[in-house]
């Protein structure tokens, strides 16, 4: 009976092992072997994350290749990642990068073109696809998303940048100084400023917090 018994349990233990999802930290490990298939499933657990972050700091424009690129250098640098438990800080100090990188790039476009951003502002397809929309249940909640992007928008890049990590990602402010690179002390002034030019963005729309 005791053998039965015991074999049951080395029966149940075998499959918990086959089906035990594994830890982030076991995943990035097996990762920095080569091993793809783990990384598709830390793709999968942080793309949302990663693709929300971008779009609320470079917009909707090349999002998907903006994304793609991230996981690429994640990939890559994965072997060089001496602590897994901060995987997360990594993965959004490499998205902040990119991020950097594309509003460089968007800058030196506008120089040679001569755009300014207030051309950038007044894209007819918005206006077109608002108007499309306008007898649809969803179009409060597109309303108030275009407005919310446009008071984003309306900051600086360093300012945008504390109020998507830490009010919209929730990520805790000593950690977004090191996502950023630059002391909390920053992190908390630059958040301050923010918060407030973002009020005033929504008080002129008419929305009052």
């Amino acid at each position: 009976m005791s053998k039965m018994l015991a074999g049951e349990l080395a029966s149940t233990a075998d499959v918990e092992a086959e089906t035990r999802v594994p830890t982030e930290q076991e995943l990035i490990w097996l990762c920095q072997q080569g091993d793809r298939a783990c990384f598709r499933l830390l793709y999968q657990r942080y793309q949302q994350r990663v693709r929300s972050t971008l779009y609320q700091l470079c917009g909707s424009s090349l999002l998907d290749d903006l994304v793609q690129e991230v996981f690429l250098k994640a990939w890559n640098g994965l072997p060089k990642l001496k602590t897994p438990k901060y995987f997360s800080t990594w993965l959004y100090r490499i998205s902040w990068n990119v991020a950097t990188d594309q509003r460089r790039k968007l800058a030196r476009i506008q120089e040679k073109t001569s755009f300014n951003e207030k051309s950038w502002e007044k894209e007819p397809l918005n206006h077109s696809i608002l108007s499309e929309v306008q007898d649809t249940p969803d179009l409060m909640h597109l309303h108030y998303q275009d407005i919310v992007q446009r008071g984003l928008d309306n900051l600086s890049f360093d300012h945008r940048a504390v109020l998507v990590l830490h009010d919209l990602e929730d990520i805790p402010q000593k950690q977004v100084a090191e996502i950023l690179d630059i002391p909390v002390g920053t992190v908390k002034s630059r958040l301050f400023h923010a918060r407030n030019l973002f009020k005033k963005f929504l008080e002129q729309q008419g929305i009052s917090l």
